[in-house]
C-alpha cells in the first residue's frame, strides 16, 4: 500500500466501538517480588506516542499490587491521559494499577492493530474528555469503550499495520544508530581528552571568564520585542542545546552580557541534586553570528585561541571526568552553584593547536551525522502519527 492509497473510500468500513475490539483484563499480582513475572512496566516507563513498551523495571523490591498482563496486549495509563501513553507490550510481566491492561479480540482486528488506534488523535482528544478528578485525572475503561471509530476490514487492516510498522522499524533501527553515534562520540572524547597525562595546561594562564545579566521575571518579553536570553534550560544533559529553553528579554544589559562569537557559555548553576547540567557548555553554534544575552546562570569564557581552540574547550568541558571535577566545586543544598575558581584551577592536556583542530574536526563529524539521524528519525516519527490520524 503506498501512502496516497490512505485516501480511500471508507464507505465499506464498519462503525465499532473499542468494547467490542478490547476487553480489559484485570489479573491481580499482590505479591509482584515473589511471583514468577521478572518484568515490570510503570507508568514512568510509558512514552508519549510510542507504538511499543520499549522500557521496564525488575519486580525484585516490588511491594505494591500489580496486574499481569501477555505478550500482546496493549497497556494504556490511564492516569493525566493528556500525556497520551499506550503502546504495545511484546513480552509478559506486570503493570501498574494505573493502566490498564487490554486485550484485542483477534476476530475482529489482526494482532497489534489497536496500537495504531489507540495512539490516533481523536481516540486521545475523547479519553481527556471523559477523564475525571481533580489533582490526577483517571480514564475509565467502561466510558473509554464507548469511543467509535470506522474499523477497514482485515485485509485492509493488514496492509495499513504492515506500512505503519515498517515506519515504526525504519525509527528503531535509527534510534540504534543513534545510540552507537553518542557511544561513539563518549568514547572518542575520552580518547582525545584522557584522565591521565603529563603536558599540563592550566585554564587560569589561558581563559577569562565574565557573567551574564541578572534578570526578573518582569523582564521577559517575546520574539517581537526582545533580545533571545540564553539560561540554564538552553543546555541539554550532557551539554548541547535545548531549543525549548530560549526565553526574551526587554531589560537593561551592557555590552559585556552579550554574547561573543569565542565565546563558550557553561552552566554555573542547578536545579538537579545529581549535577546533570552543571559545568557542561552549550554549542557554540547556537549564537554564531547572531546577538544574544545570557543569564546569571552561565557563564562565558574566552580562550586565549594561541595555545587553546574555543571549540576544542567545548568537549574538553563535554568529557565525563572534567564534568565530575566541576560537580566537586559546586556546593549547594537545593541550587548547586559552580565556583569560577574550580574552572580557573583545572588543568587539561597541554595538545598542539594543529593536533586540537584535527580532534575538533572528528568530533564534529560524529556530532553532524547524530544530528542528521536524529532529523530522520523526527521526519518518520511525524509522517507515522500524520498516516495514524489520516486513517483513524
Amino acid at each position: 500500500m503506498n501512502l496516497k492509497s490512505f485516501k480511500i473510500d471508507k464507505s465499506g468500513w464498519e462503525l465499532v466501538s473499542l468494547g467490542e475490539l478490547a476487553e480489559e483484563v484485570s489479573l491481580r499480582v499482590d505479591n509482584p517480588s515473589e511471583s514468577s513475572h521478572e518484568r515490570f512496566v510503570g507508568l514512568e516507563h510509558f512514552v508519549s506516542g510510542e507504538l511499543k513498551i520499549k522500557k521496564w523495571s525488575s519486580t525484585e523490591n516490588l511491594t505494591s499490587s500489580t496486574k499481569a498482563f501477555k505478550t500482546g496486549d496493549i497497556l494504556f495509563a490511564r492516569r493525566n491521559a493528556y500525556l497520551r501513553r499506550a503502546s504495545l507490550v511484546e513480552f509478559d510481566g506486570i503493570c501498574s494499577g494505573d493502566a490498564f491492561v487490554l486485550r484485542e479480540n483477534h476476530d475482529k482486528v489482526i494482532p497489534g492493530f489497536l496500537a495504531f488506534v489507540f495512539n490516533s488523535n481523536l481516540l486521545w482528544d475523547y479519553a481527556v474528555s471523559n477523564a475525571a478528578g481533580t489533582m490526577s485525572t483517571r480514564v475509565k475503561w467502561r466510558d473509554l469503550a464507548n469511543y467509535e471509530f470506522l474499523l477497514p476490514p482485515k485485509d485492509q487492516q493488514a496492509q495499513i499495520a504492515e506500512l505503519l510498522w515498517a515506519m515504526d522499524d525504519v525509527v528503531e533501527k535509527n534510534l540504534y544508530l543513534l545510540e552507537i553515534l553518542k557511544v561513539l562520540l563518549e568514547v572518542k572524547i575520552d580518547e582525545y581528552i584522557p584522565r591521565q597525562f603529563h603536558d599540563t595546561l592550566l585554564l587560569n594562564n589561558v581563559i577569562k571568564i565574565r557573567r551574564g545579566v541578572t534578570y526578573s521575571s518582569t523582564d521577559y518579553s517575546d520574539v517581537d520585542n526582545g533580545l533571545p536570553l540564553l539560561n540554564l534550560k538552553s543546555i541539554g544533559i550532557g551539554g548541547g542545546f535545548n531549543p525549548d529553553g530560549i526565553k526574551f528579554f526587554k531589560g537593561e544589559f551592557s555590552e559585556s552580557h552579550l554574547t561573543k562569537e569565542n565565546d563558550l557559555l557553561v552552566a554555573c548553576t542547578d536545579l538537579t541534586r545529581a549535577g546533570n547540567v552543571i559545568g557542561f557548555p552549550l554549542d557554540p553554534c547556537v549564537y554564531k553570528g547572531k546577538q544574544m544575552l545570557f543569564t546569571m546562570d552561565l557563564i562565558a569564557i574566552q580562550a586565549n585561541e594561541d595555545f587553546l581552540l574555543r571549540d576544542f574547550l567545548y568537549y574538553v568541558f563535554k568529557s565525563k571526568w572534567v564534568h565530575w571535577k566541576l560537580f566537586a566545586h559546586s556546593p549547594g543544598t537545593t541550587v548547586l552553584h559552580l565556583d569560577s575558581n574550580g574552572i580557573l584551577k583545572l588543568a587539561i592536556p597541554n595538545i598542539s593547536i594543529t593536533k586540537q583542530q584535527n580532534m575538533v574536526n572528528s568530533l564534529k563529524k560524529i556530532e553532524e551525522n547524530i544530528k542528521k539521524v536524529d532529523i530522520k528519525i523526527s521526519a518518520s516519527r511525524s509522517l507515522q502519527k500524520s498516516l495514524i490520524n489520516q486513517v483513524f
